[in-house]
């Protein structure tokens, strides 16, 4: 006997399944594999092994398990005014960082906790602490946070950043949009890259990751598979979030500003106290300068380095377009030996300068290249 065309459904795992067919149908047939399996799922085969995990995630989940107790939340209140009520009210921020050893001294970036009135530390327990800020790098987007929780604390070693590879396994750990010990993993992507950051700031010699870093990941640690620090998440590409671009500061650049701070007690940033701008080709040419280009300076600040080491400012100054320029000062052609190539060229040196070192500048002074030594002043402390 035939059937006529039919539509059944069954309810299956809280949803239904349609099955529309024309024709014979073999009830028995249907319900097969079912009577042989007793189940409605297939589970995956019992491998006797001694792990059911990858060796790359026991990696990830060693790591994880280790570094998540030392990286904690940062908590930020700034105080903004409000021009129209003209009032000031508070206004939170986080951020992430790390613990670098057991008495509560923590690495983070310098942007999450500048011009804070206020800073809370929360630890992966979910200890809450009051914490201090001892010393501040901004052109390297560094501080170093402590607080005082009186008992030893779980913190991560620091490995080495000038070793890293393109293309070797990395883990990020930070607090993403709130999200407390979130997990990331990616490589290196790249080395050496340049960033400008806030307020004008570049950052120089930056890694770049696909391991993906959100707002609030901001001072966490970068780490590799042994589970050391070898950067300090600090950057994305864009403001709405990751698309597989992140930055971090090489640790050994951080090593740096801890060596400085155990050695003076602070953080003494150079200061070489000049304004220059960047000029090269026919303007340099028609300012009587040598065209390959150079800085020409601005402005020198009374009783700085420059000044002592004898650098000249402008004696006139001229209309260029629609900016006031001053010529007849020095014009910087070579930092350290290097020929100047562009505005920055000043300041890469300086990145790696401590006050006191000697700087060696190459200028253009009456027609002639002539050498200046600058013993670099330091810069007064910001917040």
């Amino acid at each position: 006997m035939s059937m006529r065309p039919f539509l059944w459904a069954a309810v299956l795992a809280g949803g239904f399944l349609y099955v529309t067919s024309v024709g014979h149908w073999n009830l028995g047939q249907l319900w097969q594999p079912f009577r042989r399996t007793g189940q409605l799922w297939t589970s995956p085969p019992v491998v006797q092994t001694a792990s059911p995990y990858t060796t790359d995630e026991l990696n990830n989940i060693d790591v994880y398990k280790s570094a998540r107790q030392a990286t904690v939340n940062i908590t930020s209140i700034v105080y903004r005014e409000d021009w129209f009520w003209q009032v000031r009210y508070p206004s939170e921020g986080t951020g992430s960082g790390f613990l670098i050893n057991a008495d509560g001294t923590i690495l983070t970036n310098f942007h999450v906790v500048s011009g804070t009135a206020q800073l809370t530390v929360t630890l992966a327990d979910k200890k809450r602490y009051k914490a201090r800020i001892l010393a501040r790098d901004p052109r390297n987007d560094l501080a170093l946070v402590k607080i005082d929780p009186g008992a030893a604390l779980p913190f991560l070693r620091l490995g080495d950043s000038d070793v890293l590879q393109v293309g070797q396994k990395v883990l990020a750990i930070g607090n993403p949009f709130g999200l407390d010990g979130t997990l990331t993993t990616g490589i290196v992507s790249s080395l050496g890259r340049s960033l400008e950051a806030q307020e004008g700031r570049r950052l120089e010699g930056m890694i770049q990751t696909d391991a993906a870093i959100n707002p609030g990941n901001s001072g966490g640690p970068l780490l590799d598979s042994h589970g050391n620090v070898i950067g300090i998440n600090t950057a994305i590409y864009g403001d709405q979030g990751s698309i597989g671009i992140g930055f971090a500061m090489p640790i050994n650049r951080a090593k740096a500003m801890l060596r400085e701070f155990q050695e003076r007690g602070r953080v003494a940033l150079p200061y070489l106290g000049i304004q220059t701008v960047y000029i090269a080709g026919d303007l340099a040419v028609e300012l009587g300068l040598p065209s390959a280009g150079g800085l020409l300076i601005q402005r020198v600040e009374s009783g700085s380095a420059a000044e002592i080491a004898g650098l000249r400012g402008p004696r006139q100054v001229v209309i260029v377009g629609n900016y006031r320029l001053g010529i007849g000062g020095d014009f910087i052609v070579a930092v350290e030996g290097q020929p100047v190539e562009g505005t920055d060229s000043l300041q890469r040196v300086m990145n790696r300068k401590r006050a006191g070192d000697l700087l060696t500048l190459t200028v253009f002074r009456n027609g002639r290249n002539a050498v200046v030594r600058v013993h670099l002043g330091e810069a007064p402390q910001t917040l």
